[in-house]
């Protein structure tokens, strides 16, 4: 259906687990599902078209009643450090502050090819659980506080046409772990409900 005020598709039914019929869903996306069903993660899903921007990931907040988080692939000047950041979805990047942070000066977005190299991920659907397919460690995981703080997050499975809701703590106490990835806690400033 599409929804008054929007122009994506949204199907509202919450579903809980993998899609039925997987025919028509990427290799990328199958795999995240695979991994969180490998772990006995439990988490709903939603299905909708291509979300444009974080903007656009509104309705689907209130739909699944979680604010999706921002996740933003970094690196530094000389694109030899990489960092996947996870911050609300509300919250606005300060890029000096995160700089000083991690004491990596002059951080910028990465280019999509260290993207689809070290994460196998498009932009638009940077995902924290494409940290699976960087088997070499070459990502640093960084997440604000305010994520932590929360009972549920929300994030793509590696492709931005579903979006799925599931346990902070699921994240960190047993993905992460399961992945080879650990994670350095940030703190961005600026309240979490401002609009960028």
């Amino acid at each position: 259906m599409i929804d008054a005020g929007t122009s994506f598709y949204i199907d509202k039914t919450l579903y809980n687990g993998r899609p039925a019929n997987s025919s028509d869903r990427l290799a990328k996306e199958l795999c995240t599902y695979d991994l969180l069903d490998r772990l006995q993660i439990p988490y709903q899903r939603l299905d909708h078209a291509p979300l444009p921007t974080i903007d656009a990931c509104r309705e689907v907040d209130s739909i699944l009643n979680i604010d999706i988080c921002k996740n933003l692939f970094l690196c530094n000047a000389k694109k030899t450090e990489f960092y996947l950041l996870l911050l609300p979805g509300k919250k606005k990047f300060r890029t000096a502050s995160l700089s000083k942070q991690i004491g990596s000066s002059r951080l910028s977005f990465a280019d999509h090819d260290f993207m689809i190299q070290f994460l196998n991920i498009t932009p638009g659907s940077v995902s924290v659980l494409g940290l699976m397919n960087d088997k070499d460690n070459k990502v640093q995981l960084l997440i604000d506080k305010d994520v932590l703080s929360n009972e549920f997050f929300g994030c793509h499975p590696c492709i931005n046409t579903s979006s799925l809701k599931m346990k902070t703590a699921d994240l960190i106490n047993r993905i992460l772990p399961a992945i080879n990835h650990s994670f350095i806690q940030v703190d961005l400033p600026g309240e979490p409900d401002s609009i960028q």
